[in-house]
C-alpha cells in the first residue's frame, strides 16, 4: 500500500502537524517506507511460532537475598523532633 500526497495531506490534518509544501514529499517517502516494512514483516511466515512475553526471553542473574547494611534506624531517629514505637511523629496537616 502506498501513499499519495493527498492521503499524507489528509493524516497530517487529522494529526495536527503543519507540514509546509517542502516537507510533504519527503514524509511521504518515509511513510511509504514505514508501510513498507510493516509489509515485509507480516509477509514472513510464523505459523508454528509460540508468541514471546517478552523479546529477549531470558532469565535475569539474580543476587542472593542478603543484607548488605547494619540497621541505623535508631541512630536517625534519635535526632527527629518526635518518635514513638520507631515511628516518625509528624504534625496533623489535614483537619
Amino acid at each position: 500500500m502506498a501513499l499519495e500526497r493527498s492521503d499524507v495531506e489528509k493524516i497530517a490534518h487529522l494529526a495536527r502537524l503543519g507540514l509546509n509544501e517542502a516537507e510533504i514529499p519527503r514524509t511521504t517517502d518515509t511513510l511509504n517506507s514505514i508501510l513498507g516494512l510493516v509489509d515485509a514483516m507480516q509477509a514472513v511466515d510464523t505459523d508454528g511460532i509460540e508468541p514471546l512475553a517478552h523479546p529477549l526471553e531470558a532469565t535475569q542473574r539474580l543476587r542472593p537475598d542478603a543484607v548488605t547494611e547494619a540497621n541505623h534506624r535508631d541512630d536517625y531517629q534519635a535526632i527527629a523532633p518526635a518518635v514513638e514505637n520507631g515511628l516518625y511523629l509528624v504534625p496533623k496537616v489535614i483537619e
